[in-house]
């Protein structure tokens, strides 16, 4: 499911590769369906399990929604579990965080010197980011610290890409841009409209609203921080407490319309270079023994949930 292309991979890639570990979230929640299936009598409550494509597009959750899967099924809660790169079996609730949104837009601009003052402006808009995503396994090894870090770096913070071309006899500059907290998106797009009438003539076009963060409630995700406290013990449970301005995650559409928790599973192996357990990067090489942590740990929640 969801392999990822080679412009999404970093540094390039020669062909799609399974780099984000949806097979691996595939094997957990297929595990966690065989647990629970084996306890049925003991539950009181339904558990339905979502198995949605084109995550990586931004555009799964939402062909979900709107060919009625939460009508048909008519959940109270939903929960998630992602891989990410922190020792194998630790845990990250994200209550109060998750990953930012993103917003999109097109400056276009004519004359005969379009494409000089396009690159201007394009170097001028990506001068409004905060941020840069990471190349090397230091940039790794900081960012993983610093969405630990309370009151820390990225507390605000604005990823941005601007690139100029040349269309059909005319300018464009694509922006595309994560920020957080969400509602600085006004902001940014002010600075981005001043910027455009700066360079004259710019035609700015943005989509009535940018994609939604991912923001998870508190209270679910305390109490999952709470239960997973009691079963895998305070040493392998932590908390985030910003959010990784370098991915989205449309899980966000489900978490709109329901409470939830969306946590981070660690699959780095002991002694392991970093890269070898943060999503797409080529030397992804997730720890296996991770599955069995995020079975044992998410049917042992959802059983407590459904139990109720």
């Amino acid at each position: 499911m969801d392999a990822v292309a080679p412009n999404g991979q970093v540094g390039g890639g020669t062909q799609p590769a399974h780099l984000c570990g949806h097979d691996m979230h595939t094997a957990v929640g297929v595990g966690v369906a065989e647990v629970l299936a084996r306890l049925r009598d003991r539950l009181s409550g339904a558990v339905v399990f979502v198995f949605q494509p084109a995550e990586e597009t931004l555009t799964g959750a939402a062909a979900m929604l709107d060919a009625g899967v939460l009508a048909h099924t008519r959940p109270v809660e939903i929960h998630a579990l992602h891989c990410g790169p922190f020792p194998v079996g630790r845990f990250l609730v994200t209550s109060g965080f998750g990953l930012p949104g993103q917003d999109r837009g097109t400056i276009t601009l004519t004359g005969s010197d379009a494409m000089v003052r396009a690159q201007r402006l394009a170097a001028e808009i990506g001068a409004l980011g905060t941020v840069s995503p990471p190349t090397v396994p230091a940039d790794l090894e900081r960012l993983v610290a610093d969405v630990q870090t309370p009151n820390g770096p990225l507390t605000n913070f604005v990823f941005m890409q601007a690139r100029a071309a040349e269309i059909e006899g005319r300018a464009e500059v694509q922006v595309v841009y994560r920020c957080w907290p969400e509602d600085r998106y006004v902001e940014i797009r002010e600075s981005i409209h001043r910027l455009a009438r700066s360079a004259g003539g710019a035609s700015v076009t943005f989509p009535s609203d940018p994609f939604p963060a991912m923001v998870c409630p508190e209270r679910e995700g305390r109490a999952l921080e709470r239960y997973l406290h009691q079963t895998v013990g305070r040493d392998q449970v932590r908390r985030m407490h910003a959010a990784i301005p370098f991915n989205g995650e449309d899980f966000a559409l489900f978490l709109d319309r329901l409470p939830g928790t969306f946590t981070f599973l660690g699959v780095r192996s002991p002694g392991a270079a970093i890269e070898t357990s943060y999503p797409h990067f080529g030397a992804f090489n997730p720890d296996e023994r991770a599955i069995g942590h995020g079975v044992r740990a998410m049917a042992g929640w959802l059983a407590g949930r459904s139990g109720r």
